[in-house]
């Protein structure tokens, strides 16, 4: 098994995203983090949106200091009106958009009886409405620059997971955004993927909160025997997806899960 110095060990390509900009959610920690991190460090120049402001500019310094180029905005993308926002501050302020990176994302785990109708409304709004949102704003000026859509759907996306069926269900509903997305705009050069990762040394494993009487046999059914992936490694798949490397794939989901999904 790899250790975990290679485990964490990422491969920058510098000047892949020259000229490129890229809007990336959830940037303020984890997945969402590491991916402005790695695009920047790559040559793009990043609009970073989250709810977490200090987490943003804590993302921002560091982009900075290594010499990258960076745009924030804060917000909360469980409202429609502040995806279409985040977009034309972008485009306004970048000049145009390349990359969306739908990354940000909440979960929890209940009882399915004694989910409450507000934990479903927002986990649905954050993890499938502003990713709809987000897409539809940016697609014309995506069309423009023959550019590209990386969506974040899960393993949960794919299978099912006691405890977590609204997780599931948002997840679920972006696996099929993308492949909709990607057939809808099959004869343009617009491009749309999505990744679904399994378990990611992030906050929210870390804070994941088992609800009690839970059966831990149906849990450790979505769990792998590997070590968790990393938030770089995860990045470094999408800065491959969204390069013009990955200019052939189109329509996928792409899983980084340490085989949760394999069969």
């Amino acid at each position: 098994m790899p250790s975990t110095d290679q485990q964490q060990k990422t491969y920058s390509t510098p000047g892949r995203f020259d000229g490129k900009v890229a809007l990336v959610t959830g940037a303020a920690s984890g997945i969402g983090r590491a991916t402005a991190l790695r695009l920047a460090s790559e040559g793009a120049e990043v609009f970073a949106h989250d709810f977490n402001k200090d987490g943003l500019a804590s993302t921002a310094a560091d982009i900075t200091t290594a010499g990258g180029k960076v745009h924030t905005r804060a917000g909360d993308l469980s409202s429609r009106d502040e995806c279409v926002a985040a977009v034309a501050d972008c485009v306004d302020r970048c000049g145009h958009l390349d990359v969306l990176a739908n990354i940000a994302g909440i979960s929890r785990a209940d009882h399915f009886p004694e989910v409450e109708e507000d934990a479903y409304r927002l986990m649905m709004a954050i993890n499938a409405d502003a990713p709809f949102f987000l897409c539809q704003a940016a697609v014309p000026h995506l069309l423009e620059s023959k550019g590209n859509i990386v969506n974040f759907a899960s393993n949960a996306g794919i299978m099912g997971s006691a405890y977590t069926a609204v997780y599931c269900m948002s997840k679920g509903a972006i696996v099929q955004l993308t492949r909709a997305l990607a057939l809808e705009y099959l004869k343009t050069e617009l491009r749309v993927n999505a990744i679904a990762p399994g378990g990611t040394d992030t906050a929210i494993p870390a804070n994941f909160h088992i609800p009690e009487g839970a059966d831990f046999k149906l849990i450790a059914r979505i769990m792998s025997p590997r070590p968790m992936s990393q938030p770089e490694e995860i990045a470094g798949l999408v800065a491959f997806v969204a390069s013009d490397e990955g200019r052939s794939i189109h329509g996928a989901i792409i899983s980084i899960d340490n085989g949760l999904t394999a069969g």
